[in-house]
C-alpha cells in the first residue's frame, strides 16, 4: 500500500456517509452502499497488515507539508491490526442491524460511515490534537445512534442511560482537550513524534500527558470510572451495544498503548499504578457481573473486566507483556461483539433481556446457542478458543515480570468469569419452558406459559449468523494463535522501539 492512500480510510467513509444521507426514507441503496463502502474498508485494512507485517512503517503528511506542520497518518502493524478488528466488527453489527431492522432507518447507514471514519483517523494520526478531532467525529454519530435505537421505544432506562453516554463523554472531551493544550504549553507540539521520550526528561511534559491518559482511560471504563459503560451500553440496542463495544473503549485503550510508548517511552517508574489500577479493574468488573439479571448488564460489565486484562499488558511493557496485550485486545473484540450479537439476537425476538423471563433456547434455536457457547468459553479463557492463549500469554507474561499477586487475580477473575457465562447459557439457553400458564407469583414472572413462549419469532440461520461468524473467528485464532501471535509480537515490538515510527512521522 501507497503510504498516500492512507487518508482514503478517513475520506472514503466519510463521502460514503455524505451520498447516503441524501437518500429518501424507505430506500434500499444506503443499506448497499454501506455494505459496500465497509468491505472497502475492510480491503484497505488488510492489505495495510500485509504491507506492514514486518514491522514496518507507513506515513504521509496531508498536502505535502512537512513532518510536525502536516496532519499525519501513520499506519504500523499495532495500527493495522486495529483497523483489520473494527472494519471486521463494523460490517457484521452493521448486517446484524439491517437484519433486526435498526439498519433500515434512513440516518443509520451515514451515521455508521462517519463512526467509522472517526474510528480509523484516531488509529492512524499520529498527533494529540487531531486525536481528539478523530475522536469527536466518533462521538458525535455515536449520539445519533443513541437516539435511533430507541426511537418510539424509548424507556426510562434507555433515557437514563443515553443522557449518561452523552454526559459523561462531553466531560471526558473536555478533560482530554485541555491535556492537549497542557502538553502543547509544556512541550510546545501535540506531534507524538515530536513527544518522543519527553515525558521521561521532563516532569511537567509527563503530568501534561498524564492528563491525557486519565481522559483516555475515563473513557476505556477503567475503575473506578467504569459505571457509565456498565449503565448505558444495556440501554440502547443490541445492534448498537455490539458495535460500541469493539470502537470506543478499544480505541481508547489503542491510544494509551501509543501515547505511553512514544511519549513516556515505557517509563517504568509509572508503571506500578497501571498495574494496580488495571487488577483493581478486572475485579471490580467480574463482582459487578455477579448481581446483575439481564444479559447485556451482565456483559457489560464483564467488558470491564476484561479491559483491565487488556491494560495489564500496557502496565508490565515488557515485550511479552505488550504482545499479550494486543493479542488480548484482538481476541475480546471479536468476542465481546459475538456475545452482545448472540443475546442481542434473543433480546429481538423476545423483546426481554432478564434471565428469568428467558427460557429454552439451545432447543429452539441450535446455532445461537452454539455461538455463545464457543465465546463465552473463549472469553472465560479455556481451549481451544483465543481466549485461553490470551490469557495464558497475558499471566505468563506477568509472573515473568514479578507480577505475581496481578497474574492471581487474573486467574481469579478468569474462574468468577465461567461462573457468570455458565450463569446465562444455563438460565437462557438450557432451562426447559415452563409447561403451564403463570401469573407471575412468586417464581417473579419467570413463568412464561407455552404457548406465549412458541409465539416468540424464530431468529433463524440470518440472525445467528453474525455471532456465529464471530465464534468462528475466536475458533480460528485459538487454533492458529502462532499467526496472530506473531504479528502481535511485531506490534509490540514497535511500541518498544519507536525509533522507526518517529523517524517515518517527521520524514
Amino acid at each position: 500500500m501507497s503510504p498516500t492512500l492512507l487518508p482514503l480510510l478517513v475520506g472514503l467513509p466519510l463521502a460514503a456517509a455524505g451520498l447516503t444521507a441524501l437518500a429518501r426514507q424507505g430506500a434500499r441503496w444506503p443499506s448497499v452502499v454501506l455494505i459496500a463502502a465497509l468491505s472497502l474498508n475492510l480491503s484497505g485494512a488488510l492489505w495495510l497488515v500485509v504491507t506492514t507485517r514486518s514491522g514496518g512503517v507507513l506515513a504521509h503528511g496531508v498536502g505535502g507539508w512537512p513532518g510536525g506542520i502536516s496532519i499525519p497518518f501513520v499506519g504500523d502493524t499495532l495500527s493495522a491490526l486495529m483497523l483489520v478488528v473494527t472494519g471486521l466488527l463494523t460490517l457484521v453489527c452493521s448486517a446484524f442491524a439491517l437484519n433486526t431492522g435498526l439498519g433500515a432507518v434512513r440516518l443509520f447507514a451515514p451515521l455508521v460511515l462517519t463512526l467509522t471514519a472517526g474510528v480509523n483517523g484516531a488509529l492512524l494520526t499520529a498527533d494529540i490534537f487531531n486525536m481528539f478531532v478523530f475522536i469527536e467525529v466518533m462521538l458525535l454519530p455515536s449520539y445519533g445512534l443513541l437516539i435511533l435505537a430507541r426511537r418510539g421505544r424509548g424507556t426510562l432506562g434507555s433515557v437514563v442511560g443515553s443522557r449518561l453516554y452523552v454526559t459523561f463523554n462531553l466531560f471526558v472531551s473536555t478533560v482530554f482537550l485541555a491535556g492537549v493544550a497542557f502538553v502543547y504549553g509544556t512541550a510546545g507540539t501535540v506531534n507524538l513524534a515530536e513527544l518522543a521520550g519527553a515525558a521521561r526528561s521532563s516532569p511537567l511534559v509527563a503530568a501534561a500527558t498524564a492528563v491525557c491518559l486519565f481522559a483516555l482511560g475515563m473513557k476505556a471504563a477503567v475503575v473506578p470510572t467504569h459505571g457509565w459503560l456498565a449503565r448505558a451500553y444495556p440501554s440502547t440496542s443490541p445492534a448498537v451495544t455490539a458495535l460500541f463495544s469493539g470502537l470506543h473503549t478499544k480505541v481508547a485503550i489503542y491510544a494509551i498503548y501509543r501515547v505511553y510508548a512514544v511519549v513516556f517511552e515505557g517509563d517504568q517508574r509509572y508503571l506500578w499504578i497501571g498495574v494496580v489500577v488495571f487488577s483493581a479493574t478486572m475485579a471490580v468488573g467480574v463482582l459487578g457481573a455477579v448481581g446483575e439479571d439481564t444479559m447485556r448488564s451482565i456483559l457489560a460489565f464483564h467488558m470491564v473486566s476484561q479491559i483491565g486484562y487488556i491494560l495489564l499488558g500496557v502496565a508490565l511493557f515488557t515485550p511479552a507483556g505488550l504482545a499479550a496485550g494486543i493479542f488480548y485486545l484482538l481476541h475480546h473484540m471479536v468476542v465481546k461483539a459475538s456475545l452482545f450479537l448472540s443475546t442481542g439476537a434473543i433480546e429481538v425476538r423476545a423483546g426481554e433481556g432478564r434471565l428469568d423471563r428467558l427460557r429454552g433456547f439451545a432447543r429452539r434455536e441450535p446455532l445461537l446457542a452454539a455461538a455463545f457457547l464457543m465465546a463465552a468459553l473463549s472469553l472465560a479463557g479455556l481451549p481451544p478458543f483465543s481466549g485461553f492463549v490470551a490469557k495464558l500469554t497475558l499471566i505468563l507474561a506477568a509472573l515473568d515480570a514479578g507480577q505475581v499477586a496481578a497474574a492471581v487475580v487474573a486467574i481469579v477473575v478468569s474462574l468468577v468469569t465461567l461462573l457468570s457465562m455458565l450463569k446465562i447459557w444455563n438460565a437462557v439457553f438450557v432451562s426447559r419452558e415452563d409447561t403451564g400458564e403463570d401469573t407471575g407469583g412468586a417464581g417473579g414472572g419467570a413463568g412464561v406459559s407455552v404457548r406465549e413462549r412458541t409465539e416468540i419469532p424464530r431468529v433463524g440461520i440470518l440472525g445467528s449468523l453474525p455471532a456465529l461468524a464471530l465464534a468462528g473467528v475466536t475458533l480460528f485464532l485459538g487454533l492458529g494463535a502462532e499467526l496472530l501471535l506473531s504479528l502481535a509480537s511485531t506490534a509490540a515490538a514497535g511500541l518498544i522501539d519507536t525509533a522507526p515510527y518517529v523517524q517515518a512521522v517527521l520524514g
